[in-house]
C-alpha cells in the first residue's frame, strides 16, 4: 500500500526553530515526507515543485500562498496544516473549492503570547520600567516619581481583556492564581461562556473605566480598526496599564500618543501601526511606553506549533477530527 506524502514547505533554516526531533519522527512515521530543499520558506515556484505529489502540506510564516495555480498543480492535496497566527494570507478560494482541510497551530502560539502578556501585567503593575529608570537616574522611593508610579500588585487587580479568542482564554487560565477580577469585552463571547470561565462580560466603555490593566487580544479586522480611540483611551483611570500584543491597527495611534503625553497611563506595545514605528514616532521617545519588536509569540522555540501541526497532519490522514480546524466562514473574525 502506497503511503501518503506530506510536504514540508517552511525552509531548512527554520527546522530547528519549528520542529522538535520527536515531531519530525512522528511525521516520518505517519507518511513519506518531502522537504522543500531551500533554506528560505517556499516561493510559489517552490510550491509548484514540492506539492505536485503531496497529500498534505505544512506551512508557516513566509511561505507563498496556495493560490489557484498552486492548488491546480497539486491534484492530491487535501490537507494544509499551518504554523502561525493566521491562515488568511496562505489560503485562496481554490483551497476551499477543493474542500481542503485547513488547520492552524495558532492555539499553541497563543500560549506564548498569553505568557508574555502575563509577564507584562506583573511588570506593569509593579511599575518596573519607570521605577528602574528612576533608580538608574539616582532616585529612590522618596520622590514625585514614586508618588506617580507607586508599585502595586497584579493580585486582586481588575483586568480587562478586549477579545477572548485563543490568547484571551489562555490569559484567563494564567490569571487563575492571582485572584483578579476579570472583565471581558467581545461581541462573539457568550454570557454563558463568561460565567463558565468565571469572568464578567461588559461593554467596552465599562471595561476601560474599571480596569487597572487593559490587554488587547482582538483580531485586526476592518471591524476592529482603530476601535480603541481617543474617547475610550480617555476613560482609562490614572495609572492604568494598557497592553497590546494583538494588532497595532486596533488602537488609534495618534490618540494613544496624545493620551500618553498626559502622563496618566503606561503602555506596553508589542505591535504598532505601522510596524515598525516611524523613526520619529513619539512612541520611541515617550517615557511611559515600552515598544517591543513583535516578540510576544514564540521566537526561537516554536516546537509546540510544530508538534501540533504534525498531529493535525496525522489526524487528517487517519480520518480523525482536527484539533483546530479553520473553515471559510471563520475568516472574517481572523486577523
Amino acid at each position: 500500500m502506497t503511503r501518503p506524502v506530506v510536504a514540508v514547505t517552511v525552509g531548512q533554516a527554520h527546522y530547528r526553530r519549528m520542529f522538535s526531533d520527536a515531531a519530525l519522527a512522528d511525521l516520518a512515521a505517519a507518511a513519506e515526507v518531502v522537504h522543500h530543499p531551500g533554506d528560505d520558506p517556499a516561493s510559489k515556484q517552490d510550491l509548484l515543485d514540492v506539492l505536485a505529489g503531496a497529500d498534505a502540506c505544512i506551512t508557516s510564516w513566509g511561505v507563498a500562498p496556495l493560490d489557484a495555480d498552486v492548488v491546480a498543480a497539486a491534484p492530491r492535496l487535501r490537507h494544509l496544516a499551518h504554523m502561525g497566527g493566521s491562515v488568511k494570507r496562505f489560503v485562496s478560494a481554490a483551497v476551499w473549492e477543493r474542500g481542503m482541510r485547513v488547520t492552524s497551530a495558532s492555539i499553541s502560539l497563543a500560549r506564548d503570547v498569553a505568557e508574555t502578556t502575563l509577564g507584562l501585567m506583573i511588570v506593569g503593575r509593579k511599575r518596573i520600567w519607570p521605577l528602574a529608570n528612576h533608580v538608574r537616574d539616582g532616585g529612590w522611593r522618596d520622590s514625585p516619581v514614586w508618588d506617580r508610579w507607586d508599585a502595586r500588585e497584579l493580585s486582586r487587580s481588575t483586568v480587562g481583556l478586549i477579545g477572548v479568542g485563543n490568547v484571551g482564554r489562555h490569559v484567563i487560565e494564567l490569571l487563575a492564581g492571582f485572584e483578579t477580577n476579570i472583565l471581558v469585552a467581545d461581541p462573539y463571547f457568550a454570557h454563558d461562556e463568561a460565567r463558565r470561565l468565571g469572568v464578567e462580560r461588559v461593554e467596552l466603555t465599562e471595561l476601560m473605566e474599571l480596569s487597572d490593566v487593559v490587554s488587547i487580544h482582538a483580531p485586526g479586522t476592518d471591524e476592529t480598526r482603530q476601535m480603541v480611540d481617543a474617547e475610550l483611551l480617555g476613560r482609562l483611570s490614572d495609572g492604568a496599564v494598557l497592553i497590546n500584543t494583538a494588532r497595532g491597527s486596533i488602537i488609534d495611534e495618534s490618540a494613544l500618543v496624545n493620551e500618553l503625553a498626559t502622563g496618566r497611563i503606561f503602555a506596553f506595545l508589542d505591535v504598532t501601526d505601522p510596524e515598525p514605528p516611524a523613526p520619529d514616532s513619539p512612541l520611541r521617545r515617550l517615557e511611559n511606553v515600552v515598544v517591543t519588536p513583535h516578540i510576544a509569540g514564540c521566537i526561537e522555540n516554536c516546537h509546540r506549533m510544530g508538534e501540533l501541526a504534525v498531529e493535525e497532519v496525522r489526524r487528517g490522514l487517519a480520518g480523525e477530527p482536527a484539533v483546530n480546524e479553520v473553515r471559510p466562514e471563520m475568516l472574517d473574525r481572523i486577523a
